[in-house]
């Protein structure tokens, strides 16, 4: 007898990827929130990780960017509006998280989240927000 939820079909490959948006929006609005409403200062912080790729001007306009891909990125995820937008900006914060941790010498289980998020992002972004978006609401039209 097989299991009627393990049979993948277009309604359960499209509610799995309402699901991971919702999820993983929630997180990164969560995470996002502080990073936004921190300032400058928390802005120059976060900006200044992109020096690992080179990058060692305007720290706090990088860092505003990293917090507002977060945080809107997240509600964006959720809506499913924008939804490929929102995860390539994600992908590349996380990208550039992933970075930092390596060049920090930081271990596998520190650095593993921001490559997993890159991940789930990439993925979104070749799958986009499936059937439960605005996204494919407004783009049926």
């Amino acid at each position: 007898m097989r299991l009627q939820f393990l049979k993948a079909n277009d309604e359960s490959i499209h509610f799995g990827l309402l699901l991971i948006r919702v999820l993983i929006g929630i997180t990164f609005i969560i995470h996002g929130f502080p990073k936004l409403t921190g300032g400058v200062e928390t802005w120059t912080f976060l900006g200044g990780t992109m020096k690992n790729i080179g990058i060692d001007f305007l720290p706090a306009f990088w860092g505003l960017l990293c917090a507002v891909a977060e945080f809107f990125g997240g509600i964006l995820l959720i809506l499913g509006i924008f939804t490929r937008v929102a995860s390539i900006a994600l992908f590349l914060t996380m990208i550039i998280a992933t970075i930092f941790h390596i060049s920090n010498n930081d271990p596998f289980d520190v650095s593993s989240h921001a490559i997993e998020d890159a991940i789930v992002f990439l993925g979104l972004f070749f799958t986009g927000a499936g059937v439960y978006s605005l996204d494919n609401k407004w783009l049926k039209k």
